[in-house]
């Protein structure tokens, strides 16, 4: 989404300087190229070098290259490349500057003579921030057309509880992606995705599991972020990473551990995905140590574990969707279909193993999107991206408008 963009990351003088370095690190992942400018009180926390080596770019505080040198750095050049500023953390003195234009530095210098929009992340202590004249002075700022990201509350550096906090770089980003981007399809939108196997424990060293990778699910969570929502992904034990930031991942091992996480966050999302391979069977009793080898056959005691799917379409309300995947080896629309209207399900992905490079561990897969009223499209083979692409077009038209 900011592919080709060009971003000045003003730094000043506040503790919350160290969260630049992870806004920086998350605007150039988006594909933005970014220039930071630091205060000489930005340097009292944080050092060049570190912003340097996460934007691949010069960093500035001073006119000149060094003071020995006598190579001037260009402020207006700097200042006429953007394509935005964003100034985090705005401390309240710096905020003042911008605020009546006192031009005493190289940041106010290039902020002096942008003509690209502004977006400020303003951090500081409680009481700070709901002075009068800190109200005064962003009111001035949004009258200059400046996009003021507000702080958060919480705890603060000086130990007290209240509003001040910098907002997260990913709160930052999210602000950017919508000016440059728009609103997103499923901007504000709050989804659900499970994903990989679970692990049923036999006792401290053995454990029952499948062949699942997650990768489908990690990649329906990437599109649906990309696609501006924010997404909690409860996974089960999978060597993946979550690359965006609109993603909170929650680990789990077993069936319960999931339906556990999935019961607490599916009442404030507007939908769930569950792409999970979960269990159907755990062992009725986990043995405290491990069982040793013994006769020749061993029997294993087996109950069911929590049918989540079927659980949150018992609780979905009239705004929520629900999407459930089938893997089937026979009778696969049959199967599929009938999973879907017993368990409430807006829409079910069939997947099914008669078809190569489908399935677990593959990064292609082959589906058909089921939904009530015996409606149904298939897809060729394709990458997991793009499958998780039509899928979350899919979701999309499912949402209400």
């Amino acid at each position: 989404m900011l592919h080709g963009k060009k971003i000045i990351v003003g730094v000043t003088g506040s503790i919350a300087a160290y969260k630049a370095a992870y806004l920086v690190r998350l605007l150039v992942q988006y594909g933005a190229e970014v220039k930071v400018v630091l205060t000489k009180g930005a340097l009292e926390f944080v050092t060049p070098l570190t912003f340097s080596t996460l934007s691949k770019n010069p960093v500035h505080s001073d006119f000149t290259e060094n003071k020995d040198s006598g190579v001037w750095v260009n402020h207006v050049d700097m200042a006429l490349w953007a394509d935005m500023m964003i100034v985090a953390p705005l401390s309240a003195n710096t905020l003042s500057k911008m605020a009546h234009g006192q031009c005493d530095s190289f940041f106010m210098a290039v902020y002096m003579s942008t003509r690209c929009p502004i977006m400020v992340a303003p951090a500081m202590d409680h009481d700070m921030f709901m002075h009068g004249a800190t109200a005064e002075n962003l009111q001035k700022l949004k009258s200059f057309g400046h996009t003021v990201v507000a702080p958060n509350e919480g705890e603060l550096a000086s130990g007290l509880i209240g509003k001040g906090r910098m907002a997260e770089p990913e709160q930052i980003v999210l602000c950017v992606r919508d000016y440059f981007g728009g609103k997103q399809p499923l901007h504000g939108k709050h989804v659900l995705v499970t994903a990989g196997p679970t692990y049923e424990s036999i006792d401290p060293v053995r454990f029952i599991g499948n062949h699942s990778s997650g990768k489908m699910g990690f990649a329906l969570a990437e599109e649906l972020a990309r696609q501006g929502a924010r997404v909690t992904l409860v996974t089960g034990p999978v060597q993946l990473r979550a690359i965006d930031p609109m993603i909170t991942r929650v680990d789990v091992q077993s069936a319960d551990q999931m339906n556990s996480a999935c019961l607490q966050v599916f009442p404030i999302c507007d939908a769930a995905v569950m792409a999970a391979a979960v269990a159907d069977y755990k062992p009725q009793q986990i043995a405290d140590q491990k069982i040793k080898k013994g006769e020749q056959t061993w029997s294993l005691a087996m109950t069911k574990t929590p049918d989540i799917a079927a659980a949150l379409g018992k609780m979905k309300q009239a705004h929520q969707r629900l999407v459930g995947f089938a893997l089937e080896t026979e009778h696969e629309v049959e199967h599929a279909t009938g999973k879907m209207e017993r368990k409430n399900m807006d829409m079910i992905v069939l997947n099914s193993l008669q078809h190569e490079g489908a399935g677990f561990g593959t990064d292609t897969n082959k589906i058909t999107l089921i939904w009530p009223g015996n409606k149904m499209e298939e897809f060729g083979l394709k990458p997991k991206s793009a499958v998780a692409h039509d899928i979350v077009t899919a979701i999309v038209d499912l949402m209400p408008s």
